[in-house]
């Protein structure tokens, strides 16, 4: 049986009151902290074990995931719709963390558009509790507008253009940010360059792989000062059909992705962090190709690892030559220790064989 992290409620209306007001009022933001930390040293006072928290209005609520939201409204205008919700993830086996999340899923769904899409953005936020709003680092836009606050059971639209192509973070940037996406409120939008990649007619599968880590559940102080008790990959799909997962510590080691021998691989990587880097590597291969950010121009060769600052992103290229497992880490090993590890498994038709795979 699964089994749900001790969540604490917070106690006191006035205490709850204090922390939504400040979401919503980046002046009050200091208030908010300061009451986060208030009651996370509650049982720390009383001598007892100290115990996640979680606001009341969150207490039980799991929102069924809403599906994203993507349509082709011109040949260079496209809308997105996606939805702030609070749902459950299993983070480690048996272990559940209610995320705050972008449509039920944590990374969030990959948004995949154009390199010169205007795009005409939807935020509907589901959480009867918290405003948050979205932070595409794919745009430009004054954030103070198109980054603006979505309230409890409102919706928001924005409009800005995605000028640049790559791999590019996004995320809820209400205050404090650092809460929002350590909860879960982080994802992948990639900006297809105009022009492809050089080396697009050479590709036989492409991934999305995204690193984020998990800590203390809804603990502002552990955020900021601990180390991650969890760090994840997560695949997303970039087209109907292809695999979606969470991040977890698990699901990408007892499920592989598949290639066969002789194909080119590219990944579409991201660390969503929110604080770590990672150190994206592949056993048993070497990168041909590396797209820095995700960018044509930013192009190097025969790289051995990818370093990827909170927020980075790239793409990768590489061939696998002989069947087998090929883990996918991060070099960071106390992170790999602490679930970053996936496996894709190479078989002569690309078809699962059903043999064990190796882990690192």
């Amino acid at each position: 049986m699964m089994k749900k992290l001790g969540f604490k409620v917070v106690a006191g209306l006035s205490a709850s009151a204090i922390l939504l007001a400040a979401c919503s009022d980046p002046e009050a933001q200091n208030d908010a902290s300061n009451v986060e930390d208030a009651v996370s040293s509650v049982s720390a006072d009383s001598n007892q074990e100290k115990e996640p928290i979680i606001i009341e209005p969150h207490k039980d609520l799991n929102q069924e995931p809403v599906p994203l939201k993507v349509e082709r409204v011109g040949e260079n205008e496209v809308n997105v719709e996606m939805t702030a919700q609070i749902t459950d993830i299993e983070i480690d086996k048996g272990l559940i963390y209610k995320a705050w999340t972008f449509n039920g899923e944590a990374p969030g769904p990959v948004v995949v558009v154009e390199e010169g899409d205007v795009i005409n953005f939807t935020l509907k936020n589901m959480d009867p509790a918290i405003p948050h709003s979205m932070d595409f680092h794919a745009v430009h836009t004054a954030p103070s507008k198109g980054f603006a606050n979505v309230d409890p059971d409102e919706t928001g639209t924005f409009t800005y253009p995605a000028n640049n192509p790559g791999v590019f973070m996004y995320h809820c940037g209400t205050g404090p940010t650092l809460s929002h996406i350590a909860n879960g409120m982080h994802g992948t939008i990639i900006v297809k360059p105009k022009d492809g990649y050089p080396t697009d007619d050479q590709i036989d599968r492409e991934f999305v792989m995204i690193q984020n880590e998990w800590y203390d559940y809804n603990d502002l102080d552990d955020f900021t000062n601990g180390e991650p008790n969890q760090v994840v990959f997560s695949t997303k799909a970039l087209k109907e059909g292809d695999r979606n997962t969470n991040g977890d510590t698990f699901t990408l080691k007892d499920e592989p992705l598949l290639a066969k021998v002789g194909d080119r691989v590219r990944i579409y990587v991201n660390n969503v962090g929110p604080n770590e880097v990672s150190s994206f590597h592949v056993v048993g291969t070497v990168f041909d190709n590396v797209y820095v950010d995700g960018n044509p121009y930013n192009h190097m060769q025969g790289l051995q690892t990818v370093m990827l600052p909170a927020s980075g992103g790239a793409v990768v290229e590489f061939t696998v030559t002989d069947v087998g497992s090929y883990p996918i880490v991060t070099h960071q090993f106390e992170h790999a220790q602490k679930g970053a590890t996936a496996i894709l498994k190479v078989t002569e038709d690309g078809e699962d064989d059903g043999k064990a795979t190796m882990s690192h």
